[in-house]
């Protein structure tokens, strides 16, 4: 019934925007499929009263009159001028935002999303300005879990995952009831009150190791009022740590990580570079970014997160 209802509604929008004249209700009762099945003219008046209260909820403006001064019966029309959006127009400088956000995102979870956002601007007639050479930027969802946590945040539901902490040898299970997500200084954060410790608590989403569930109905989650979710993730920002990792790049590659070199040494083809640490699990993303260009050295942590992460794209293949 619902399919055959949104169908009805689709014919009577199509006819009542592409009239010039007012039509009457007995008119569209004659040439709407579905209006033709009611059982009686009371059970039609009932069914087209829902469907035009329907078409005003979802912001179609109906148009009232009669098709001549000599008649009294009411006819209904949907004006072109009212029901079409204005002409989308971005400044070059708005253009180029929006073709910079639509490029960060690489997961295929959320790049999807992204391109169809883009090609349905250039069938609108908008020009999305092209980035200078060498500008890619890029932000991963940090993990595969990353819409699942996302859609639990905003329905305000419950959401349960094993997480490896900095100082955790193996990932632990948490049940958090979420608050929000965070970006912050190029990683993703999840805060949320984790429900066993009954406190609030900062998950970075790249340590998260298990696929998250979501449990309990929607709204069962209650954020506190007047919450700051960035204050809490700068709160635990580790980034201060002093911690340095060194990585085997080749000659004139990994541009990135050399614009944070400290210290560097040479041997034919490439470069030893030494780099500010203070995520090891960031700083793996970092890295296998640019393939067999770059080789983690050290620090032993960062190094077993490159493996694992080789690991799981070998099995994900095989």
């Amino acid at each position: 019934m619902a399919a055959e209802r949104t169908e009805r509604l689709i014919n009577l929008v199509i006819c009542l925007l592409h009239t010039r004249s007012y039509i009457t209700a007995e008119r569209l009762r004659e040439i709407i499929p579905g209006y033709g099945e009611a059982k009686s003219d009371d059970a039609f008046k009932r069914m087209f009263e829902r469907d035009k209260e329907d078409l005003r909820d979802l912001g179609i403006p109906l148009e009232t009159g009669t098709l001549s001064h000599f008649e009294d019966e009411i006819g209904y029309r949907i004006a072109r001028s009212d029901y079409a959006l204005p002409e989308l127009t971005l400044e070059p400088d708005e253009a180029a935002a929006v073709a910079l956000a639509a490029r960060m995102w690489t997961s295929a979870s959320l790049g999807a999303p992204a391109t169809r956002a883009l090609r349905k601007l250039e069938a609108a007639g908008v020009e999305v300005t092209g980035l200078p050479e060498g500008l890619q930027p890029r932000a991963g969802a940090g993990g595969t879990g990353f819409p699942t946590i996302a859609e639990a945040a905003r329905e305000g539901k419950v959401v349960t995952f094993d997480y490896r902490g900095a100082h955790d040898t193996e990932p632990a299970p948490r049940r958090v009831e979420p608050w929000g997500v965070v970006w912050w200084h190029g990683r993703w954060y999840l805060v949320g009150k984790d429900a066993d410790k009954d406190a609030p608590r900062v998950f970075r989403l790249s340590r998260i190791a298990s696929e998250p569930e979501t449990e309990g109905p929607a709204g069962a989650v209650t954020v506190p009022p007047n919450v700051d979710l960035t204050a809490l993730v700068a709160a635990n920002d580790p980034r201060d740590t002093g911690a340095m990792a060194r990585v085997k790049v080749r000659h004139d590659h990994a541009i990135g990580l050399r614009r944070q070199t400290i210290d560097i040494s040479h041997e034919e083809g490439w470069d030893i570079i030494t780099v500010p640490c203070p995520d090891p699990h960031r700083l793996a993303e970092q890295v296998l970014a640019y393939g067999p260009d770059a080789v983690l050295l050290s620090p032993a942590e960062a190094r077993e997160a490159v493996v694992r992460r080789l690991k799981l794209l070998a099995e994900s293949d095989a």
